[in-house]
C-alpha cells in the first residue's frame, strides 16, 4: 500500500494535524524537515499555515511549491510508536 496524506489541519508553530489512508491520525511538527532553499520562505509561521493536502501529489505543499513526502510526514507523526519501528527502519529514518 501506499502511503497518502489525505488531511492536514495547521494547528500552531509547525505542528500540523494529519490524516493518513491507512486511518491513522496524529499530529506532526515538522519543524526538522524545513532546510534548503525550497523551505526557507516556509519557516515564516504565516507562510508555514497555508499548507494544504494536494490533491495529485497526496501529501502537504505549501504555496510556494515546496512538499515533503507523506513517508516523511509518517514518520514524524508516529515517531514513537513501537509499533513502526520497523517499517521507520526500512524506509531509513532511524538506524
Amino acid at each position: 500500500m501506499f502511503l497518502h496524506v489525505t488531511e492536514a489541519k495547521y494547528l500552531e508553530g509547525y505542528k500540523v494535524a494529519v490524516s493518513f489512508n491507512d486511518g491513522r491520525t496524529g499530529i506532526a511538527d515538522l519543524s526538522a524537515a524545513l532546510k534548503g532553499t525550497v523551505f526557507e520562505p516556509v519557516k515564516d509561521i504565516s507562510v508555514f499555515s497555508q499548507l494544504r493536502v494536494d490533491e495529485e501529489l497526496e501529501t502537504i505543499v505549501w504555496p510556494n511549491g515546496a512538499d515533503l513526502a507523506p513517508e516523511y510526514i509518517y514518520f514524524q507523526t508516529f515517531r514513537d510508536s513501537p509499533d513502526l519501528q520497523v517499517q521507520f527502519r526500512k524506509w531509513g529514518y532511524i538506524a
